[in-house]
Parts: structure tokens; sequence; C-alpha cells
């Protein structure tokens, strides 16, 4: 195991071990123990009582965070007609059609969300290798394959996250910077806390909610108690 510098055991220190904090305090705890001279991301990560090797316990989809995450992501959208226009009006930083699937074949990948419409869907699945190992591929349960976007880019440029459980069924994502107010951070965790527990599977056995932390980027882990 790697050797912790000596402010990160200092901030580690001012957090009791193996207490469930309410998420006011546990909000408070991650500025306090945070020690880096950026303006750091805070996470939260939710290990689910879930089995992935089931479908219907693998949870994808997204959520639009009420305060955002603090960074605005590059979108390109890859559409043709009139909905060209609507998502430049809308705010995509890049909108194309098959040239854009072009360019990326030969290596270009300079955008963070990639937003499409049905209709494209054909010519982008030829992209698969690409675009899915590095997660870019548009998918409808995240609703990046939409025929509304406008609405897709707005929300994507408002704080809009997608999530997906990992083999072990985690949950992780963004919730805000530490530059963020504290009840901000708070009204996006309880955010994703509420929408985690609506999409709970039915057929999901035993303690659904087992364990959440949030932490601040290099930071130590606090462990949140369940509402």
């Amino acid at each position: 195991m790697a050797k912790r510098s000596k402010k990160y055991q200092e901030a580690a220190a001012l957090i009791e071990k193996g207490k469930a904090y309410p998420i006011d305090e546990a909000v408070a705890l991650v500025k306090k123990t945070n020690k880096v001279n950026f303006d750091a991301s805070v996470d939260v990560v939710f290990k689910l009582g879930l089995d992935t090797r089931h479908a219907d316990q693998q949870l994808r989809g997204a959520v639009v965070l009420p305060h955002g995450t603090g960074k605005t992501k590059k979108v390109l959208v890859v559409t043709q007609g009139a909905k060209v226009e609507e998502a430049k009006a809308a705010g995509a930083d890049v909108v194309g059609g098959k040239e854009i699937l072009e360019d990326i074949q030969k290596g270009w990948l300079d955008f963070e969300v990639m937003i499409a419409t049905p209709d494209m869907m054909a010519e982008l699945g030829k992209l698969g290798r690409i675009l899915g190992p590095k997660g870019l591929m548009p998918n409808p349960k995240t609703g990046t394959v939409t025929m509304d976007v406008a609405k897709a880019v707005q929300e994507t440029k408002a704080g809009k996250v997608t999530y997906r459980t990992d083999k072990d069924g985690n949950v992780h994502m963004p919730i805000g910077r530490i530059s963020f107010d504290d009840e901000k951070i708070a009204e996006n965790f309880k955010t994703v806390y509420d929408l985690l527990l609506r999409i709970k599977p039915s057929s999901a056995k035993g303690t659904y909610m087992k364990n959440i932390a949030i932490s601040s980027t290099m930071g130590p882990s606090v462990k949140v108690a369940s509402m």
C-alpha cells in the first residue's frame, strides 16, 4: 500500500474511523480535510447491494444536479437537417454529421459528451470500438440519443452527469467543487441519493445502501449516514 503524505494523514485524523456522518457534517469535514491548493472536485461513491451479473441490477442513466458540477463539458452533437441549427442555438460546442464521424475515425476526440439524433446511430455504431471504451457512445438511457437535442445540450451544460454501476455495484460521480456552498453540495448529494432510491431494482435483496462516502480530490473519504 502506498504511503500517505503527512498532510493526508493529518486530514484523515480529523475523521472518526467507522463513523457515518449526517450529510451536512460530512460536507463540512470534506472541506476541512481538503489540502490541495486548487478548486478540488467533490465526489460521492455509493456501494449498493446489487448483483450486477443480472441485467436488471445494472443501473445506468443520467441526472441533472440542481447546482451543477462546477465544470462545463464540451458537447458534440451529431445530427443533420434542421437539428443542426437547433443544436447550435442551444449552445453545442461542435455540431456536424457524417463529416464529423470521419474525423473521429481519424482520431479526433476533442469533446467530452456526444449527443446524437436516432437517425445517425447506424453510422455511429461503426465507431463503437473507438467511442465505447472511452464512454463516449451516445445511449438512450443517458438521454444522449434524442430528437430533442436542444434540451439534451442545455441539461448537459447545466450540470447533467451520467452514472453507471461498476461490476461491484458501486456508483461514483461528482457532486460539486470545494468552492461550492455547503448547502449546494448537500443538495446535489440528496438529488443523487433520492434518485438511486427511486430506481432500486425490485429484484435487489438485502441491504441496498451498503456504504456511502464523499471526498475531495486527493482527500480522505468521509462516510455518510443513510437518510
